[in-house]
C-alpha cells in the first residue's frame, strides 16, 4: 500500500500554502496508515517526517488565526474590525 508520499512531501515542503483542513486530512490519513498496515521502517520514518511538517502547518495556521481572533475590536460604530498587533515568533524558541 504504498502512497504517493514523495509528491506529498514536496507539496508540504512548499511552505504553509497548504489549507489547514487539507493538512489536517493528510495528517489523519498518515496517521491511520502508520497504526494499521505493517509498513517497512523507512516508509514509517518517511511518513513520520511528512506528518511532523504537518502537524507543524496546522499548528502555525491555528496559531495565526488565534492571534486574527484575539485582535478583533469593537468600534465605536460597533463595527467588528482587526486590530494591528506585533507577530511575536514562538518557532525561535523551539
Amino acid at each position: 500500500m504504498s502512497k504517493p508520499t514523495k509528491a506529498a512531501a514536496a507539496q508540504t515542503a512548499a511552505g504553509n500554502d497548504v489549507p489547514f483542513e487539507e493538512a489536517l486530512k493528510r495528517l489523519e490519513g498518515i496517521v491511520e496508515s502508520m497504526e494499521s498496515d505493517e509498513l517497512p521502517l523507512e516508509t514509517l520514518l518517511s511518513r513520520f517526517e511528512e506528518g511532523t511538517r504537518l502537524a507543524q502547518i496546522c499548528q502555525a495556521k491555528l496559531a495565526e488565526a488565534e492571534l486574527k481572533i484575539q485582535q478583533l475590536e469593537k468600534t465605536a460604530t460597533g463595527e467588528l474590525t482587526l486590530k494591528a498587533a506585533p507577530v511575536a515568533d514562538d518557532s525561535a524558541a523551539e
